[in-house]
Order: structure tokens, then sequence, then C-alpha cells
């Protein structure tokens, strides 16, 4: 295998687009292994990211996500969901355009919106970002985050009404 098809693969976009359930299946479709970065920031810390965000502040998150970011860069061979917010992080958009692919999963507010209501980990790991509602928080955060998914994808994956095995076909078949 050349360098190109052993790069690790960075699936990037808001939460709820299926970074992670993607992942899963497109590194079992390639015979890869697979890293979720908020998993791996837990794992490290033995804390949730609501948690971390409430005892330690958004600034120091983003400083142990940008930490676990760099490790992962180092990896081959992998798939790897990355949280909604780690390509706000110029060093993290630096390293994760510079080490591989980069596909960022979209999907439009109102499938966001359910799919974080559908999901009981939401409210339990993941912590709000405004003090806005639900709707009124995922368009102003995606709105805001747009360009920067943009300016970093390798390729773009419209989620909306896909099963997450069909994104990961389209993956595989457009990388």
């Amino acid at each position: 295998m050349n360098e190109r098809t052993t790069a690790p693969i960075f699936l990037i976009g808001y939460r709820g687009t299926g970074k992670t359930t993607v992942a899963k299946l497109l590194a079992a479709r390639l015979n890869r292994n697979w890293v979720d970065s908020d998993g791996e920031v837990e794992r490290r810390t033995g804390e949730s990211i609501a948690k971390l965000f409430v005892q330690r502040g958004e600034p120091a998150f983003r400083e142990l996500e940008a930490a676990v970011v760099r490790d992962i860069c180092q990896r081959s061979g992998i798939v790897v969901a990355l949280g909604g917010g780690a390509v706000l992080h110029d060093d993290n958009r630096t390293a994760i355009c510079a080490a591989g692919p980069v596909v960022w999963l979209t999907a439009s507010v109102n499938s966001l919106v359910a799919r974080l209501a559908a999901d009981e980990a939401t409210t339990d790991q993941r912590p709000n970002l405004t003090a806005a509602g639900t709707l009124q928080e995922i368009a102003a955060v995606l709105a805001a985050r747009t360009p920067i998914y943009r300016a970093c994808a390798t390729l773009v994956v419209d989620t909306e009404g896909k099963t997450p095995a069909e994104v990961a076909n389209q993956i595989v078949a457009n990388l």
C-alpha cells in the first residue's frame, strides 16, 4: 500500500451527522481501526466531554482535544471521527489536512435537531454550546462552522435520508 492508502481518513461535521457510526462502518469496510477523538479525550481524562466543559471550560477542553488530534495524526491506517468543534483549532486543521483525506458529513438543521433529540448520550455527554435553544443553537453554530468545515473538506457527503452504510459506501466510492 502506498502512503495515501494508509493515511488516516478524518470525518468532520456537526454532532449528529453520524461521524462515529460511519467511522465504525468505514473502518470495517477498509479493514482499518477507528478512533473517536471525543472518546479518546474522555478515555485520557476519565471525564465526559460535558463534565470537562463545566469543570475546566471550553478552552481547556480544546487544548486536550488538540493533544489528541496531534497524536491521532501520527497514526496510519485508521478512520477518525473528530469532535464537531475540533476544526476550530488552527493547528488541528493544519494537522488533519496534511495527514489525510477529510470527509465532511452534512445534514440539515432539522435533521440534526431530530437526531440529537433521539440520542440519549447527547444530553448526558455533550454540552450545549450556546444559551439558545437546540434549533437556534444548531443553526447558529453550524452557520459559523460551515466555512471552516468546507475549507478542510476533501469530500463532502450529505447524510440526509441515507443510512450510515450508504454514507460509508459513498465515501469508499469517492476516495
